[in-house]
Parts: C-alpha cells; sequence; structure tokens
C-alpha cells in the first residue's frame, strides 16, 4: 500500500492552510497522551497490550517478537484514535471536488511505526473496531471506510465517555457501511425528484423572479424527512424549524406539505390570508407554516418559524417557541419535541447569535433538550469565499464550544446525508444534546436566480455547469444497483410535475376562508374589534383579602430558612406596608400583580440577566439561605407556574427565546428585563425584526413584555436611556404598546391588563431606578383593589384651582416627581402637570379632556428628561398638536450625540435649566429645588 504518494508534497503545504489539513489541530503526541480506556470501546489499551503479550508468551515467541506485539498493539490503537480524531479530514465531502482533501500523515501506518511488511502481520487490538485481531492493513480499510467515505465525524473533543462509545457504535466497524432496503433508496429518490423538478417548475413559470432555490441542495429534502420520521419513532411528537429564505419554498411544499396552488397563488401577487384580515404580508421565502405529518403511524406536528432576511435572527425565537411548548405540555425530559435549525454555512460562522443559542443548551430555563442543526454549506457566502469568511477549516466549527458532535457529509450523495441525520436524531434523542450536520453541497445559480456568481467564483461555477443533478447522479446509482431500472425516474418526473401543473391551474382560482393566527393555544384570544386607544379601560383590580393573602406569602420566611439580615429588614418593612395598606412600593406592586395572575390561572417567566434580586436590589423574588445556598422563590407557592431566571449576559438571544415563548404561550406573562434600558440596543434586530413587525408581516400576535430601567440620573450615557425614541418610532397600526408608569399601582394594573385582554399586543415598559424607593412613588392596596384599573393618562398630586391654570405642562415618567418638588419649593399654581403613563397608543382624548378644564390656559408644554432627539418629543408633538390644536413649547435637553452625560454638575445643570423652562421660573430657584431633590432622592435610596 503505497501511502507515501498520498502525502501533500512541500508545494502543496504552500497553500492557505484554510484550505488544506495541515490545519493547527492538537499534535499527534498529545493525542497518544491521551489515550486511554475512554477511547476503545471493549478495553483499556494497558490491557489490550497486556493480552498481546499473553498470547505472544502462549505461541513461544522469542522476546523481541513479544516486545514488537506489545508495541503493535498500542501502535495500532494510536492509529485507531487518530483515525477518530482526523480521519474526517480525508473524507469525501465536497461534491465539486475543489476542496483540496490529502490524506494527513499521521493517517498512514507508517506514522505509526508499521512498515510495508507489517501490513499484513496480525496484531491484537482488544475489541476495537468489533475486532480482536486484524493485520494493519484490514484495520486501515475498516477505518478509511468508517471515517474517510462520503460521511466524516467529528466527535472527540466530547468529554462524555458514553456519547463517544455511542457515535462508535454507530459508524465504527467492518459491518458499518451505510445501507438502505430498496424501498428506502426509491423513497429518498423520489424526494431527490420532488425536491429539484419543483424548483425547475418554479423557474419555468416564474422567469426571472426571485425564489432562493433549493438547486444544488436538493439531499436537504429526504434528509428533513428522515429527520420527521426517525424522530416520531423516538418519541417526537412535535418540531419547531427554523430556516433562512435558502429552500424555504421547497421546505413550504415538500415537507411541511403547504398546498402548491397556495404557493402558485402567492407567487401571482394573491395571499394566503382572507382580505378582510389586513396586514404588509410578506415575501414568499420569509412565511412559515405548520401542518401535521404521519410516518409508519407516528403522528408528528410540523411548524415552521416565519423570519426576516437577518439571517440566524429565527435561532432563539425557534428555541424559546420549544421550550413553551415542553412546559406547556409537562415535557420535562425534552424527549416529545424538538427544535431543529437549518443554517447557511457563512451565516453559521459569521453570526454571533448562533454562539448565543449554543450557550442556552445547557442552562436551567432554556435547555430544549438538544438542537438539530443543519448546515446548507453551499461553500460560499453571498460571493465570499470561505477563507474570506471565516477563519476555522469548517463553517461547524463553533458548535465545539457545548461539545455537539459534528457529522459533515457529501450533498451529492443523499444516503450518506439521510444516514447523517438518522444517528444525529437518534443521539439527540438519546443524549438531549445539540448536534450538527454539516451537509456539503453548491448553489447551482448563485445567490439567487438573478445573480451572475461567475463574477467572483469563476472556477467553481465552471464545475457547476458540469454536475449533474443530484437526483440524476442517485438514480444512476440505483439503476446500477438494480434497485430501479430507467423509466422510475422519468416515471417519478412525470407524475410529479403533473401534480405541480393541476395546482398550478387551481391557483388562479384559489381565496382563502379563514387565516391560521388564533387556532389552538391562542383559541378564545384574537384581533382587537376596534382601535386599542378607544377601548375603555378594563377593570384590572383585585379584592384587597386576595391582595393581603398574596402580601403574607411573600413576606412570610420558611421554619428554619437562613435569611440574610438585611433581606429580613425589607421583608419586615414589606409586611408593615402591606398591613396598613399605605405606601406599597413598585417591587411589592409588581409582585401582587405577579401573585393575583398566578391565582388566575396564568402563568408567569421572568427573564433577565440580575432579574432573581433584581438589577437595583429591589425585587427579592429569589432568597438564598445564608448557611447552604439553596433557594426559595416565594410565589411558587402561590403558583408552580412561576419562573424567574437569571439570563445568560445576551439581550438579542435572550429576547428573541422569550418573543418565541411568548408566541407558542399566550396564558403566560412573558418578560424580558433589560438590567439597564440603554442594553436593548443589543437587541434591535429582534424589535425590529419580529417584535414591532411580525404581527403586520406574517399575522403572529405576541404578548411579550420588555421591561427597560430609564432614567436620568447622572450615571452616565450607557445607564440613562432605554431608547424610548427607536420604540416610538415603530409605532404604528397598534403594534405596539409603550408605558412609562410613574406609580406602582399603575404598573401593578399594565401587568394585569396585559393578560386580562382578549388580544395580545407586545408592551414596552420603561421602569425606574430612583422612583423603585421615591418617598412618593408609591401606591395604596386602595389603589389595586376591585374596580380600579390602569390610567392612561395621571392627575397632578397637587391640588388645584383650573380657574388659575395657564400653563400645562406634560411629561412621562421620573421627570414627574422632579418637576413636583421645584413647582412646590418655587410656589407656582398656576402649572399644571399631567402625567402621559401611556405613550402608543397615544391618549389624545384624554389629554383633550385635561386641557378642557383650564379656560385660561396659554401655554402647553412638553417636559423631558432625554435630549430633543431623544425621548417621546419627536413623536408626542404633532400629536398633541392635533389633539389640543396648538404646538406645545420644548423643555428638556438640547439634541445631543450621546444619550447623557457622564458628569454629575453637567447633568444638575441641564436639569435645572430643562426644569426652569417646563415651569417658566428662574434658574435659581430651580437649582435650589434641584439641590433639595438630590438630598430627599440619596436619603430614599
Amino acid at each position: 500500500m503505497d501511502y507515501e504518494a498520498l502525502l501533500p508534497t512541500a508545494d502543496d503545504r504552500a497553500g492557505p492552510s484554510w484550505a488544506r489539513n495541515d490545519w493547527p489541530l492538537a499534535p499527534v503526541d498529545a493525542l497518544t497522551k491521551g489515550l486511554d480506556a475512554a477511547d476503545m470501546i471493549v478495553e483499556a489499551p494497558a490491557k489490550v497490550a497486556a493480552k498481546a503479550v499473553e498470547k505472544a508468551v502462549a505461541a513461544g515467541a522469542t522476546p523481541d517478537a513479544i516486545a514488537q506485539a506489545a508495541q503493535d498493539s498500542i501502535s495500532a490503537l494510536m492509529l485507531i484514535r487518530t483515525y477518530r480524531v482526523r480521519g474526517h479530514l480525508a473524507a469525501n465531502l465536497d461534491p465539486l471536488g475543489l476542496s483540496t482533501r490529502d490524506l494527513p500523515a499521521d493517517l498512514t501506518p507508517e506514522y505509526h511505526g508499521f512498515s510495508e511488511t507489517d501490513l499484513d502481520r496480525p496484531v491484537h487490538v482488544g475489541g476495537a473496531l468489533g475486532l480482536q485481531t486484524a493485520t494493519i492493513r484490514e484495520l486501515v480499510t475498516i477505518l478509511r471506510a468508517n471515517y474517510c467515505g462520503n460521511v466524516g465525524v467529528e466527535y472527540m473533543h466530547i468529554n462524555d465517555v458514553e456519547e463517544r462509545r455511542f457515535i462508535q457504535d454507530k459508524i465504527e466497524g467492518r459491518d458499518k457501511e451505510i445501507q438502505f432496503s430498496d424501498n428506502g433508496k426509491k423513497a429518498i429518490l423520489t424526494k431527490l425528484v420532488e425536491a429539484e423538478y419543483f424548483e425547475r417548475f418554479l423557474g419555468r413559470k416564474y422567469v426571472g423572479t426571485k425564489r432562493f432555490g433549493l438547486d444544488g441542495a436538493e439531499a436537504m429534502i429526504p434528509a428533513m424527512e428522515s429527520i420527521i420520521k426517525v424522530g416520531g419513532q423516538l418519541g417526537i411528537t412535535e418540531i419547531v424549524f427554523g430556516m433562512p429564505h435558502r429552500g424555504r419554498l421547497n421546505m413550504l411544499g415538500n415537507v411541511m406539505q403547504k398546498p402548491f396552488r397556495i404557493i402558485f397563488h402567492e407567487f401571482g401577487g394573491g395571499s394566503a390570508n382572507p382580505d378582510d384580515v389586513g396586514g404588509s404580508g410578506d415575501v414568499k421565502y420569509h412565511l412559515g407554516t405548520s401542518t401535521d405529518r404521519v410516518f409508519d403511524d407516528n403522528k408528528v406536528h410540523l411548524s415552521l418559524a416565519p423570519n426576516p432576511s437577518h439571517l440566524e435572527a429565527v435561532d432563539p425565537v425557534v428555541l424559546g417557541k420549544v421550550r413553551a411548548v415542553q412546559t406547556m405540555s409537562g415535557d420535562v425530559e425534552h424527549g416529545r419535541s424538538m427544535p431543529v435549525l437549518l443554517h447557511g454555512d457563512a451565516a453559521f460562522a459569521g453570526q454571533g447569535i448562533v454562539a448565543e443559542c449554543f450557550g442556552f443548551s445547557g442552562l436551567n430555563g432554556y435547555n430544549t433538550g438538544g438542537t438539530i442543526h443543519f448546515i446548507v454549506n453551499n461553500q460560499v457566502g453571498f460571493t465570499t469565499s470561505p477563507q474570506f469568511a471565516r477563519s476555522s477549516p469548517y463553517p461547524s466549527d463553533v458548535a465545539k464550544i457545548v461539545q455537539a458532535p459534528i457529522f459533515h457529509c457529501n450533498g451529492d450523495d443523499p444516503e450518506a446525508v439521510t444516514f447523517a441525520t438518522k444517528v444525529a436524531t437518534e443521539f439527540r434523542q438519546q443524549f438531549k444534546r445539540d448536534v450538527v450536520i454539516d451537509m456539503w453541497c453548491y448553489r447551482r445559480f448563485g445567490h439567487n436566480e438573478s445573480d451572475e456568481p461567475s463574477f467572483t467564483q469563476p472556477l467553481m461555477y465552471a464545475q457547476i455547469g458540469k454536475q449533474k443533478p443530484v437526483s440524476e447522479l442517485y438514480a444512476e446509482r440505483l439503476v446500477r444497483e438494480k434497485v430501479i431500472d430507467e423509466a422510475f425516474l422519468q416515471g417519478a418526473i412525470d407524475q410529479y410535475t403533473a401534480m405541480l401543473e393541476a395546482d398550478f391551474e387551481a391557483a388562479a382560482g384559489f381565496k382563502a376562508n379563514k387565516a391560521d393566527w388564533f387556532e389552538g393555544r391562542w383559541s378564545g384570544l384574537g384581533k382587537p374589534k376596534e382601535q386599542i386607544s378607544e377601548r375603555r379601560a378594563a377593570n384590572t383590580g383585585v379584592e384587597a383579602g386576595e391582595l393581603a393573602a398574596i402580601g403574607r406569602t411573600l413576606t412570610t420566611v420558611p421554619v428554619g430558612f437562613n435569611i440574610h439580615k438585611t433581606l429580613q429588614r425589607i421583608l419586615d418593612a414589606k409586611a408593615e406596608t402591606l398591613n396598613t395598606g399605605a405606601n406599597i412600593d413598585w417591587a411589592t406592586a409588581e409582585a401582587l400583580a405577579f401573585g393575583s395572575l398566578l391565582k388566575d390561572g396564568y402563568g408567569v417567566r421572568l427573564s433577565g440577566q440580575d432579574s432573581g434580586r433584581g438589577t437595583f436590589s429591589q425585587r427579592h423574588s429569589v432568597w438564598t439561605d445564608q448557611r447552604d445556598g439553596h433557594r426559595v422563590v416565594p410565589l411558587k407557592s402561590v403558583g408552580e407556574n412561576f419562573e424567574v431566571l437569571d439570563s445568560p449576559l445576551s439581550e438579542f438571544g435572550v429576547l428573541g427565546f422569550e418573543y418565541g415563548y411568548a408566541i407558542a404561550d399566550p396564558k403566560t406573562l412573558v418578560l424580558w428585563e433589560g438590567q439597564f434600558g440603554d442594553f436593548v440596543n443589543g437587541a434591535q434586530t429582534i424589535i425590529d425584526q419580529f417584535i414591532a413587525s411580525g404581527e403586520i408581516k406574517w399575522l403572529r400576535a405576541n404578548g411579550l413584555v420588555m421591561l427597560l430601567p430609564h432614567g436620568y440620573e447622572g450615571q452616565g450615557p450607557e445607564h440613562s436611556s432605554g431608547r424610548m425614541e427607536r420604540f416610538l418610532q415603530l409605532c404604528a397600526e397598534d403594534n405596539l404598546q409603550v408605558a412609562n408608569a410613574t406609580t406602582p399601582a399603575n404598573y401593578f394594573h399594565l401587568l394585569r391588563r396585559q393578560m386580562l385582554r382578549d388580544f395580545r399586543k407586545p408592551l414596552i415598559v420603561f421602569t425606574p431606578k430612583s422612583l423603585l424607593r421615591h418617598k412618593r412613588a408609591v401606591s395604596t392596596i386602595a389603589d389595586m383593589a376591585a374596580g380600579t384599573s390602569f390610567h392612561r393618562c395621571l392627575d397632578d398630586l397637587a391640588p388645584c384651582d383650573p380657574a388659575k391654570i395657564r400653563r400645562l405642562v406634560l411629561c412621562t415618567g421620573k421627570v414627574y416627581y422632579d418637576l413636583l418638588e421645584a413647582r412646590e419649593k418655587t410656589g407656582r399654581d398656576d402649572v399644571y402637570l399631567l402625567r402621559v403613563e401611556q405613550l402608543y397608543p397615544f391618549p389624545a382624548a384624554i389629554i383633550a379632556e385635561y386641557a378642557a378644564r383650564f379656560a385660561g390656559l396659554e401655554e402647553i408644554v412638553w417636559a423631558q428628561e432625554e435630549p430633543a432627539n431623544a425621548g417621546a418629543w419627536t413623536f408626542v408633538g404633532p400629536l398633541i398638536e392635533q389633539a389640543l390644536g396648538q404646538r406645545p413649547l420644548y423643555a428638556g435637553r438640547a439634541a445631543a450625540a450621546a444619550t447623557a452625560t457622564g458628569l454629575m454638575r453637567r447633568h444638575n445643570a441641564e436639569q435645572a435649566k430643562l426644569i426652569a423652562e417646563a415651569l417658566g421660573s428662574s434658574r435659581a430657584e430651580v437649582t435650589a429645588a434641584i439641590r433639595g431633590g438630590l438630598k430627599s432622592m440619596q436619603n430614599a435610596g
């Protein structure tokens, strides 16, 4: 066996290392040091060598021969282990044959000390590869078949011995070649025909129309069928898919079984929804659907999540949705519901959200029992070749951060691809861990059907032009194997094409009779029958006795629990306020809202980076024993379906996860809390593409609540602003609710209203920081009792004579208390302060009613802490003018590039100036008032 001829030459090694197998991996010396019992299936290496010595002694061998037998066994085991670690580097993965796959030197017998004359000498290997004894030639033949064929496996980075052994048992051995029955092969070919000829049909009927076809990656379709079939056999009853636009139409038609007449109707400019539903719709290759499929009498519910062109943004949404399904169904072992994510190679390697999602895989509250990741490896990203798009040999390398096994496979061998998905599904169900399939393929028509890929990849597309379609290649193989005759392929093509033609004709007369957005778990909810700004306030109050009972639970420490002494003082003070019914603070009102919803039968899920304690040490929904560290969650004794989670340090991923959770479970109040509101900008993609526009694009309602600490207190440009202006800019068509409550009771009602309404809309709440302990930002039990509700605007706390009012100051949030204290200090009785608690839908009619009270009104002012180019000013200014017929004056900071100053002296000066402008008072008077306010704030917190 001439291995020297297969080794790379010096000239070869001068090429770019990313494209060759000299990529810097662990040196082979380090690999041999790791040789231990976990690498073998039957015996440990020392025992194998001892057995070899024993057999040599029994045969009467010489001392040299005995020593050689021991050395041969160890060297053979080293050879086996090297194939397990690095055999994938010599696998035949690229269907185009353009990627260099040289045989690494350490995969040759010579590297391990075996010469040509040693190759046929029997060596004891102690059960490895299912063999007790084998020649080196036999071992190499088996190892190359197992590890260097059309499937290459990376799994030796996994620490868990049983997981490694599981994979070895599936792929190693003399009899482990990929095998399918004749019927199985025909089924694979049939799905390839469907995948290919669906794309051809679209290309013929809709010339020049973008479809982001699957051409060149058709093996993805039988692969998805395999996941569903095998998953159903192993107990899966629901799969949620997420994928990019490439191949989505094929997935919708051939896997999700969306009727082709509807797909064709949409190509003609129609909608799959009734005319009276409304909505903007979306391009065809962003849409989702759901269906039920039955394989071998196992029914599996499938849903494909809609998503935008922002690659990988849908990943956390799918994971959150699956987690909700598992929670609702009691699937604590995560064995009945499963996420499947499809990826492009460049996006999988390039988008950080992929790593964020891998980070969820082992975390309490976010674990879904493992995701199957399927990479459609086009070997190019848009027009960027891999060596310019990533710093690793494979796009899948990021998966190693969670020790996921990785199956690389050749997309032109559909049996190899289907086999890889089968083993991956079995692994996921066995170990409830993430697993990756990396299918090497190509894009026959470039990035899309109007692209000219030869501009940037001329060599690749010269080869693609000569490449036979995979259905043709596989059909030729099955003819050679006498599985089918030559007429089988044409018959399958004719039958499928005839069906498409019939549906194409039917598409012209298609008319939807209903939308699918308020079915199943959303039954009983619907679209608001009127603009939500015009709906009457819902009665969200709770009987005082029930609130008292919840309060006792919140303040009663279990017997024997060693609570922190400071927390005990907090609980004692809280119990006193609950007993008196006065001075209820923000955190207590929130806990009462949560507890009352739990008693009403709703779930509550709160997630954020410090949500258990609260970023400002205000919530304390989780108590930790000071001696043994065990935790108590008081609200769980009110309702088991309460979760509060200290999330991983992620905004994009966690917010997407919670959005997905809220899609699946409209009966749970799902809240995401920013550590500071400023950090929400790390999740802007989820806000823009899903939260603000998901309902209008995809008819997917959502009741997610975002809690964003917001307020200007001199803490600098990264700890002041929740970017109110960005949310308000996104507001239209009743898509969002944006609130900035100033009292604990109004916050209480806001949370309860979110669940008690018969519809769901995302709610953005700008929550306070200093107001959490402000002596005037308190409420009473009576404010939350039966018969009370949320106020979109709140009265001035100070009594006034309407006849004296000359200036109406509208504001929102914390600045109200600054204005209130300054007005009291200056003695102004001609200024009325009106709090706008809900900014969108804007309460124009309520504001007009207030203004009508003041016959002598001369000036209307909008006051805010934020710069003029931030906050609510640019949004509310025109709306106030429209409601009152008068353009309001602006009182606030000047436009600024940064959200806030980090210098306390400058902050105080700016604050004094804006308050003076708002009240029409002198700067000196207001400065004195500000100083007094700062002192009271320090005393409060």
